[in-house]
């Protein structure tokens, strides 16, 4: 799919420079005290990762960060678009803001992600919360500071919401929230058009950063002391396909692995479709390349995963699956993505993706249940089964996942792994809690000195969703 994407240029950037050091210079003139701004993130990685560009912005721009809305002079609320749920809890928290605005008329209420560049949903926020001053696109973040600047300068509302196939904005300044495990974004948008999905619509299509920027940017991370990186994309096994040269995923993966420090890669997500047996090999023999494979395969049944669009069959999926547990091993956790009552699914074909779950035996499961997206093919289908239905199928999956994990977890009894020990623990005062390669948590007692750091740590106590452990003794 050829498609037009436009890179930001260094001119377009320094002109973005020039409005944020207005908007600095205006907010130091219009408020007592230095601004505080409030960013709160709905969805997914790639939104975290968003925001915290937008955070680093915002900071360049004169603003204290704060995650509290109340005293805030600028929110912002970036915005998922995958489920309905999360569209609703957006709507009723933007929908309470409307007394803070009318107490204090000065505060700028923004409204940015993946709902916004739903035309339906722009069109609700312009008419039904008048109270809203800044609405903008995915396609247009590295623009915040022009955009901030009309909107304390205007007395007219802001809607900049352009269609397009996509930007690659480099050199945005950049706030991680964690300054020890990051998210690293090497592409942006999506070509599969899943007819339940809703990202190609609002992210573009499919463009990848420069192997040549991702390198620098990573190098800069281990440099400041990131010990684990989220490579992320929307489907990372397409990375590099619209460069030119082309560079495939796994050549990257080859790449960063072999920059020099202690640290470790982690992706998602991959999509099955485009999965191949030289990334399986490139996770087996790279060292830092966590043996952690988020591979979601959304049903069990063919016929629903040629309806949802997905590309490949049950048994393509389960031969990706067994060919990295013959290189990996038990070494090897797996997880996945399941889709609970997609229009026109039958009981017969959801036990089908009960019994994938059972072959898989993976170490755990985002599950959801169907979530009609206006202007995807899907939520044009007949969809007869109920929600209470459907909500009975997901219990039955839940309790079978459950059993499965147990399983899973109980083989870990007595192993040794090497974990990154990220923050405190929850089975106790004195508990730290560290993950393994495979992504699986082990709680053990420490001093927090051993935060941030690489450990290794036997397993004591497998319990269903954490595993007891201690240091290893030497």
């Amino acid at each position: 799919m050829s498609v037009e994407i436009h890179k930001v240029t260094e001119a377009e950037l320094n002109e973005q420079r020039a409005y944020g050091e207005r908007v600095k210079a205006l907010t130091a003139d219009r408020y007592a005290s230095q601004p505080a701004a409030c960013v709160v993130t709905y969805g997914c990685q790639q939104n975290v990762a968003d925001s915290e560009r937008i955070q680093g912005m915002l900071s360049e721009m004169g603003y204290t960060l704060t995650e509290e809305r109340q005293g805030a002079k600028l929110i912002i609320f970036n915005t998922c678009a995958v489920r309905e749920h999360a569209e609703d809890r957006v709507f009723g928290n933007v929908g309470a803001l409307k007394k803070y605005k009318l107490k204090n008329p000065d505060v700028i209420i923004a409204l940015c992600g993946c709902m916004m560049q739903q035309k339906h949903i722009a069109e609700k926020i312009k008419n039904s919360f008048p109270f809203v001053d800044l609405v903008f696109g995915t396609h247009v973040v590295h623009r915040l500071p022009e955009l901030l600047y009309t909107a304390l300068t205007r007395r007219k509302r802001v809607f900049e919401l352009p269609d397009s196939d996509g930007v690659i904005a480099e050199g945005l300044p950049v706030i991680h929230k964690d300054g020890a495990r990051v998210f690293l974004p090497i592409m942006y948008g999506c070509n599969n058009f899943c007819t339940y999905c809703i990202v190609p619509y609002v992210r573009g299509r499919e463009r990848s950063r420069e192997a040549d920027d991702i390198e620098r940017e990573f190098r800069e991370l281990v440099a400041s002391g990131c010990k684990e990186i989220m490579l992320l994309g929307q489907n990372v096994n397409s990375y590099g396909k619209d460069l030119k040269p082309a560079v495939s995923f796994s050549e990257l993966l080859r790449r960063l692995n072999d920059i020099e420090g202690d640290f470790r890669i982690r992706f998602m997500t991959s999509h099955p479709k485009d999965c191949t047996k030289e990334l399986i090999e490139t996770m087996a023999r790279c060292d830092k390349v966590a043996e952690h494979l988020h591979l979601p395969f959304q049903s069990g049944n063919n016929r629903v995963l040629k309806a949802m669009n997905r590309g490949y069959s049950r048994e393509h999926y389960l031969s990706l699956i067994n060919y990295a547990k013959e290189l990996m091993g038990d070494s090897l956790s797996v997880t996945s993505d399941i889709i609970v009552g997609f229009p026109g699914e039958t009981y017969e074909e959801f036990l089908d993706t009960v019994s994938l779950v059972k072959e898989l035996g993976a170490s755990s499961l985002f599950t959801f249940i169907y979530s009609p997206r206006e202007g995807t093919p899907a939520a044009k289908l007949d969809d007869p089964v109920s929600y209470e239905e459907k909500s009975k199928w997901l219990r039955e999956l839940l309790e079978v996942q459950e059993k499965v994990s147990a399983e899973q977890m109980a083989l870990n009894k007595g192993k040794t792994f090497k974990c990154y020990v990220y923050g405190k623990g929850k089975l106790g005062d004195n508990y730290l809690a560290a993950r393994t390669d495979g992504n699986l948590i082990i709680e053990f007692e420490g001093g927090e000195r051993l935060i941030d750091t690489f450990q290794d740590i036997t397993v004591t106590e497998p319990l269903t969703y954490v595993m007891k452990g201690e240091i290893k003794k030497l």
